[in-house]
């Protein structure tokens, strides 16, 4: 709910407050609002981990999905991203930080340095359903798209800047196959060329929420700190039990959420016309002891994908409550902004439990890295100190050639534990 506050301002602020509207064309009101975020968020000490095991970034943030993922696993983040508006309200909701904006416009230099980075650049470029729309607009979509196609290579430039030991990059599916696979050749190249070592799987959310939401995932450490073989696996859940709808829905719902006679006749002759064409457009009325469709951020326009059964009335849409499960938040989860906006933040968002157990992947598979090269360091050091009591028998060729056969033995050892 929000709450009214009336400032008095002299009239030297009015007039840069002023300036400032005028310059970023937002309402006066906005840009106090704004102003008034921003020192909250730089003054307000935030709650950080006691010891934190790594630094992480957040870019292209959304609501803090992959945030809340890696700070489960006991990460603390030293730089996030977000030019939504809206999305920036509900993150310093949740997080007590107002994103940084527009990563087009911010040195890759002025970014802290991080173990970590994790990036979630933009989908529509790169689905069915956006290359679609864009098409019909006369637009060029993909890398072409000069507004949004070329933020995958200011991840790029951010990973050559300050080289992450890892980083963590989400995409929808359909990325693969985008512009007959042109897209992911100049991706998986890129990332080639920065010199990591890259792991991609396609995972599906399913076996954490009722929902069926396939996402590429792809990771990547970096080959001068750690070589080519990296003992990395994707988590491959696959519960007894999986979660079925009924798990994530409220007992009632406010009426606002059933669908208007009016609308339920429109989607039920539409789904008739297609159907008698032989397409598959049309809603998707769930089984309660199912999963959904993907949640999509068109939700907010009729909810047709995912539709809940009521006895005696018409079906209705998912609260954003429920939406917010869906995706796996937590009901602690803070939720600021009109329902319009929570649909779009929530249809974009990541499944937050999936990316926990990836994020536990990533981050399990550095510490094993870094304390293995501590180990052969400290190994390689102890046989020059011994070699070096006797001058006469000192061959450090021998030695260094001798600790990466002792390296590669202990990878290959862990390999075969890991299968």
């Amino acid at each position: 709910m929000a709450q009214q506050v009336h400032v008095r301002l002299d009239d030297k602020v009015y007039e840069r407050l002023s300036r400032l509207s005028a310059i970023s064309k937002k309402p006066i009101q906005e840009c106090m609002r704004d102003a008034i975020i921003y020192y909250i968020s730089r003054e307000l000490p935030q709650e950080k981990p006691s010891k934190p095991r790594f630094k992480f970034i957040d870019l292209f943030a959304g609501i803090g999905g992959m945030r809340i993922a890696f700070e489960a696993n006991r990460g603390s983040c030293v730089f996030s991203s977000e030019w939504d508006k809206y999305c920036q309200q509900t993150y310093f909701a949740n997080f007590d930080e107002l994103p940084a904006g527009d990563i087009t416009a911010i040195e890759a230099s002025s970014i802290p340095d991080h173990d970590i980075l994790a990036a979630g650049f933009p989908c529509q470029p790169f689905s069915i359903a956006g290359v679609s729309k864009k098409n019909s607009l006369g637009r060029e979509t993909g890398f072409l798209d000069m507004t949004q196609g070329t933020l995958f290579f200011d991840v790029a430039r951010i990973i050559k800047e300050k080289r992450p030991k890892a980083f963590l990059l989400e995409n929808v599916k359909n990325i693969r196959s985008h512009d007959k696979g042109n897209t992911w050749r100049v991706i998986m190249a890129t990332l080639e060329e920065l010199d990591y070592e890259v792991f991609s799987e396609v995972l599906d959310g399913q076996n954490y929420v009722p929902q069926h939401r396939e996402r590429v995932l792809v990771i990547g450490f970096d080959r001068k700190r750690y070589g080519k073989e990296i003992p990395f696996a994707f988590p491959a859940k696959k519960p007894r039990i999986k979660p079925k709808i009924s798990d994530i829905l409220d007992p009632s719902a406010d009426d606002r959420f059933t669908l208007s006679d009016r609308l339920w006749q429109y989607l039920q002759d539409y789904a008739e016309k297609h159907q008698s064409r032989g397409n598959g457009f049309g809603f998707g009325l769930v089984d309660l002891n199912g999963i959904a469709r993907t949640l999509s951020a068109r939700y907010y326009k009729d909810g047709s994908e995912i539709l809940i059964p009521q006895e005696g009335s018409n079906p209705r849409r998912l609260t954003p409550r429920e939406c917010a499960r869906l995706q796996g938040f937590r009901d602690d989860f803070e939720i600021p902004v009109s329902d319009t906006q929570a649909y779009k933040q929530f249809g974009n968002s990541v499944v937050v439990p999936l990316i926990t157990d990836v994020a536990k992947s990533i981050t399990k598979t550095l510490e094993f890295l870094d304390g293995q090269y501590r180990e052969d360091f400290n190994e390689l050091l102890l046989a020059l100190m011994d070699e070096l009591c006797c001058p006469e028998k000192l061959d450090v060729t021998k030695l260094v050639r001798e600790a990466k056969a002792s390296l590669a033995r202990k990878r290959e050892s862990e390999t075969q534990l890991n299968d």
